[in-house]
């Protein structure tokens, strides 16, 4: 009730505020699952699958970020927050509760690609934002979705190392766990560069957690096993840093290696002279999905599928990331600076 008195009061002076700060005011539904009659400010419901891994934390952290600026604007005036703990069948309860409690916009990041269709089509249905990034369901009852190419980030990893070694050498492959979507996406796009260079010849690869310790287990044991490597394919930045602690602690001279923002990682790479590359799955795909749904209840255009380009970090710029690392934590990643500029531009290319 005291929501319902809130917006009636307020509505068009925040609509007013908003359309200055570069969103126009609300004249008709033009993406899915809008129709029109809500009205800010709005309630945003970030349905989190798992709050605990640090990536996850800190992207909590851009969301919160993003709506003290809509807050501002006068376009939000409640984010609520759940955690399925792991549980996608939580987490379809959890996603209930918002629709009954009529929040005008849910973010996601699914825990099953096919158990919320259901649960999202009868909120799609009732006129609330869905936008779902990073973990993506297959139904289309959604306002959009959010990503980064996962292939695409496995074929310019490939391609780096490949271009570094001159199209001959001797690698290892590191991989997350497999069967996880994002882990065999990566792997799966850098097949087509790496069997069209057959000079490249993979000695070996592993598939581990996306934790330091074992993936320096893993390679320790690879590198007994093949004791001349020229370069590391390693698609994820734990697994990089798991790699350089285990070629270090055999006395190892550094070899070209791929890999993720992860701080540590970054740090190693800087500490002991590697010559790398990495890109990311932003913290900040969070904050835009908060924007993007905003955007959406204000009648804008929004499409279905919203690529994000993916960052790169390497030998020129490795440090303007490691001058920021003082901001993230010790265990967390350092990525890519964001604003709603570059949302808006980013919404812009994928129309």
């Amino acid at each position: 009730m005291l929501k319902s008195s809130l917006k009636a009061a307020t509505g068009a002076a925040f609509i007013g505020l908003f359309a200055m700060t570069g969103l126009a005011s609300q004249a008709q539904a033009a993406a899915n699952c809008i129709d029109g009659k809500r009205q800010p400010p709005y309630t945003l419901g970030w349905a989190n699958i798992y709050s605990v891994p640090t990536w996850m934390k800190q992207t909590e952290g851009t969301i919160a970020d993003e709506v003290e600026k809509l807050k501002a604007a006068g376009m939000v005036d409640e984010l609520v927050i759940t955690d399925a703990q792991g549980d996608a069948n939580v987490q379809i309860q959890q996603i209930q509760s918002m629709i009954d409690a009529d929040v005008d916009a849910i973010l996601l990041i699914a825990g099953s690609s096919t158990a919320p269709a259901r649960v999202l089509e009868d909120a799609c249905s009732k006129g609330i934002a869905i936008i779902n990034f990073d973990s993506l369901v297959d139904t289309d009852q959604v306002t959009a979705k959010v990503n980064t190419d996962s292939n695409k980030w496995g074929d310019t990893a490939a391609k780096w190392l490949i271009e570094k070694l001159g199209g001959e050498g001797k690698i290892l492959v590191l991989n997350g766990p497999a069967g996880i979507s994002v882990s065999d996406d990566r792997r799966a796009g850098s097949n087509e560069a790496l069997a069209a260079n057959p000079g490249i010849e993979i000695l070996a690869e592993t598939n581990t957690a996306y934790n330091v310790a074992p993936a320096q287990e893993a390679v320790t044991s690879l590198l007994f096993a093949h004791p001349e490597i020229d370069g590391i394919l390693s698609l994820g930045g734990a697994l990089s840093a798991g790699a350089i602690l285990a070629m270090d602690k055999q006395g190892r001279d550094m070899v070209p290696m791929t890999g993720e923002n992860a701080r540590q990682f970054l740090e190693l790479w800087k500490e002991k002279g590697l010559s790398s590359w990495a890109t990311m799955q932003p913290n900040w795909l969070g904050a835009f999905a908060a924007y993007t749904a905003v955007k959406a209840l204000q009648g804008e255009d929004i499409p279905a599928f919203i690529e994000v380009p993916l960052p790169i970090i390497d030998d020129s710029n490795i440090d303007e990331y490691l001058a920021r690392a003082g901001d993230f934590p010790a265990d967390g990643y350092i990525y890519s600076p964001w604003d709603e500029a570059l949302f808006d531009d980013i919404i812009a290319g994928s129309m």
